[in-house]
């Protein structure tokens, strides 16, 4: 399917819905450099600029379709993965490459950070990925008040 009309209107089905709920949230790592990115997908130019959606069968041994979406400059977005009951997370649903569709996402970390000097930052991700809305409420008050402090030019020990 190509053109920015049928496209549009593809999109806006109801099947895609739910798409905008969807968070993918990258958050890569460079073992030898000790360093990370995170990312947020940006869901609302992916459909905008989708200008193209190509169905792919039998790839890689897969039973089931894949449908990749690419801008009008052939660039990949990503792509729609479809599976059974029995396929992990990897083999249905919404899905991109990160490193093929980096222009469709902002980076949190403002590129990339290094951790080499700082575990407790890496806990702290880990941590945060796993843990509640209310645990990212309460963690965030903590680290306003402690960059609040650093402003002031106060010293803060662990």
């Amino acid at each position: 399917m190509e053109g920015q009309t049928a496209v549009q209107k593809v999109l806006k089905d109801p099947a895609f819905a739910e798409f905008r709920n969807i968070n993918v949230l990258p958050l890569i790592y460079d073992e030898k450099n000790q360093r990370c990115n995170i990312l947020v997908f940006d869901y609302d130019r992916a459909m905008r600029e989708t200008f193209r959606i190509i169905r792919e069968e039998g790839r890689r041994g897969r039973k089931h379709p894949v449908y990749r979406f690419y801008d009008i400059a052939e660039n990949y977005i990503c792509e729609v993965r479809y599976g059974s009951a029995t396929a992990n997370a990897l083999q249905r649903g919404l899905w991109t490459h990160t490193r093929n569709g980096l222009q469709y996402f902002d980076s949190i970390t403002g590129g990339w950070i290094d951790y080499s000097h700082n575990q407790f930052l890496v806990k702290l991700f880990s941590h945060a990925l796993v843990s509640s809305e209310a645990g990212h409420v309460s963690a965030l008050a903590k680290i306003k008040e402690d960059i609040a402090l650093l402003r002031q030019g106060v010293e803060v020990r662990t």
